[in-house]
């Protein structure tokens, strides 16, 4: 029989102690990376998996033309813009400094050309050129991307032009780009294509793409770089591995190079320790949820978005689902009215909440139908 000292009895039971504990990952803490802010998103759930200083408002330089391209595809989805359309280049996006695509004054550019030059090249004049034949001038196209970091419920973001030139009261955050990326990504993937692209040819000069990880990672497919002397070198990051995605976004680095090492950290932090669970699609019927007073026994229910959920690696095998339909729903039900809830559970913990919403539109039923149900209805309420 072996009889231990104190001291390494002591040590043992220190060790056992601190052993994770069965069924929950042990997560270390993220790199510190030599930047002003950063952030990184799982893309799937929208989770925000390290947030330093990701709400702190800085400028965006080249980053805002992620919302000058949004805009563009939202046009062509909306049937307002084609990409064959030809855009005559003005004097002012002619003369526009900085990175460019070096498009003409006076020449005609189609859309198509214009997008790629923004996407792959950062042109300025490019920028300038698709904002005027958007909205006419440059700032009533600020405004329309000032309504969509609204609706995107980017709070602390605001535009006041196309490009990302310096300008008083323009500024974004880590956090908004990561919000940015992902609608941009899961919205209109056909144009989300061209963020993968390694360079562009127009007019003879053939320019690539300033994204470095493009080079250096094949999981890597977007998204853009920014550079001002007053931001720094800024850059939003999205990868896929495996079937999951995450969203990086870094602000005020020192160099190109420092930009793309410190992403780089960023991603391969993510998809070492964190894993995604995606339950259910955008649009898949969870449920013919029963509804009262209506021309049809059930309606539809479903999701507006994906419902998904990141956590440590190793943990998502373990959660679940559990679904609430409200058992008094009545019609009439429009497309998007809440029908019911639906919760992810690590056991008896509930990590996520989410609306269940109706898919389809029901209209009132007869009048016998109504009168029959509320009759059922009362006595349901009677006896409980």
């Amino acid at each position: 029989m072996i009889t231990l000292s104190l001291p390494l009895r002591l040590v043992m039971l220190f060790s056992l102690l601190t052993l994770p504990v069965a069924g929950h990952a042990a997560v270390p803490p993220p790199p510190e990376l030599n930047a002003k802010s950063y952030v990184l998103m799982d893309a799937a759930s929208g989770t925000i998996l390290v947030d330093h200083q990701g709400d702190l408002r800085l400028p965006p330089a080249s980053l805002t033309k992620l919302m000058t391209a949004y805009i563009a595809t939202l046009e062509i989805k909306r049937g307002r813009l084609k990409e064959s359309d030809p855009v005559t280049i003005s004097e002012k996006a002619w003369r526009m400094g900085g990175s460019k695509m070096f498009v003409g004054v006076g020449n005609q550019v189609s859309v198509s050309d214009l997008f790629h030059g923004i996407i792959i090249q950062s042109g300025n004049d490019a920028s300038v050129a698709l904002a005027e034949h958007i909205a006419g001038a440059e700032d009533t196209f600020a405004s329309l991307m000032n309504s969509q970091a609204k609706r995107l419920g980017l709070s602390n973001t605001q535009f006041k032009n196309a490009t990302g030139w310096p300008a008083d009261g323009h500024f974004s955050s880590a956090r908004d780009m990561a919000i940015l990326a992902r609608a941009i990504i899961y919205e209109d993937p056909a144009h989300y294509a061209i963020y993968a692209q390694k360079e562009f040819l127009w007019n003879g000069i053939k320019q690539p793409n300033r994204n470095l990880l493009l080079w250096r990672d094949d999981g890597v497919d977007g998204l853009k770089t920014g550079h001002t002397e007053e931001a720094g070198y800024c850059l939003v990051a999205s990868a896929q591995r495996g079937g999951e995605r995450l969203i990086a976004t870094v602000f005020g680095t020192e160099s190109e190079a420092a930009r793309a090492v410190e992403t780089a950290k960023l991603l391969g932090y993510g998809f070492r320790f964190f894993e995604s669970k995606t339950f259910y699609k955008k649009g898949d019927v969870l449920a013919n949820a029963p509804i009262w007073k209506a021309a049809a026994r059930t309606v539809k229910a479903g999701l507006m978005d994906n419902l998904a959920y990141s956590t440590p690696r190793g943990e998502a095998a373990a959660l679940t689902t559990q679904l609430m339909l409200n058992p008094r729903l009545i019609a009439p039900v429009k497309v998007g009215d809440v029908v019911g809830k639906i919760e992810i559970r690590l056991g008896d913990k509930v990590l996520k909440q989410t609306d269940v919403v109706a898919l389809e539109a029901v209209e009132e039923g007869g009048f016998f139908r109504r009168s029959w149900d509320s009759v059922v209805l009362f006595f349901k309420g009677l006896f409980g």
